[in-house]
């Protein structure tokens, strides 16, 4: 398999449909999500944002369609996809330190008999450091803030050296300083080529961070950049919200308020 085909994407999504019990999360979802780009996954509460990083990963199994990663099925595709879930999905009480949590992200590159090796506890400490929490090292996960939680865990994904990472919120409860830290951390690991989906619920930042956007409540309504999804027309069928609202976003959306 060759990561480097720039012709290929990253994420193939297919007729995606994923339901829970006799509600359903996902109707017919179809995408490809090129390689080294900065997405954006917007929606209401309860659209489907979650279930559709879920489904990425193979955490839940589709009622139809596929997923393909790098041209092969999803689940096959080990090691080559790392995740943040959301800080309400872990036990922050659990006894472990932020360095023990960034090694963790080496787990899948050792056998489950064998030690970290100094390569790992490098790769470990860099994570670390590019997430600006290497003086945090030796401290309980629990005793560090939200946002210094959120970047720990980034940390262990960027150790994991995957081709794509899945976030799920990351901004989610966080300072002005540590938004802007872990916005730089996403823009350097595209930059390193790497593909990354977030999940994502302000749409007034969301033309600024994004290459794409994916519009999301439970059916695709828009992919694409986004000067084409943050129009009031979109908008407006997904939230069911306030037209002037949505049509000032778009204003300084179309103006060049974009980092397009």
């Amino acid at each position: 398999m060759d990561l480097k085909n720039e012709s290929g994407s990253a994420i193939d999504i297919s007729h995606l449909t994923v339901s829970y019990g006799p509600v359903p999360a996902l109707l017919d979802v179809s995408l490809k999500i090129p390689k080294g780009k900065l997405v954006g996954i917007i929606g209401p509460n309860g659209s489907g944002k979650s279930t559709l990083i879920k489904a990425i990963l193979g955490f839940v199994k589709p009622d139809l369609g596929k997923v393909n990663i790098f041209d092969q099925d999803a689940s096959t595709a080990k090691g080559m996809v790392a995740y943040v879930p959301q800080r309400g999905a872990v036990d922050w009480d659990f006894p472990i330190t932020v360095r023990e949590v960034a090694t963790m992200g080496r787990y899948g590159h050792r056998r489950w008999w064998q030690d970290m090796t100094r390569k790992d506890l490098r790769i470990s400490d860099d994570a670390l450091a590019k997430v600006r929490m290497s003086e945090f090292a030796s401290r309980q996960i629990g005793q560090l803030s939200g946002g210094q939680q959120q970047r720990v865990f980034m940390a262990r994904a960027l150790a994991q050296k995957a081709e794509i990472l899945l976030l799920d919120e990351p901004f989610s409860g966080v300072d002005a300083a540590t938004e802007n830290a872990i916005l730089e951390v996403l823009q350097e690991t595209r930059e390193q080529g790497k593909t990354l989906c977030v999940v994502h619920h302000d749409l007034a930042t969301a033309a600024e961070y994004f290459d794409y956007l994916i519009l999301l409540k439970q059916r695709m309504f828009g992919f694409g950049p986004p000067s084409q999804i943050l129009v009031p027309e979109l908008l407006c069928q997904v939230y069911e919200g306030n037209m002037k609202v949505f049509a000032e976003l778009a204003n300084r959306t179309q103006s060049g308020e974009s980092h397009e």
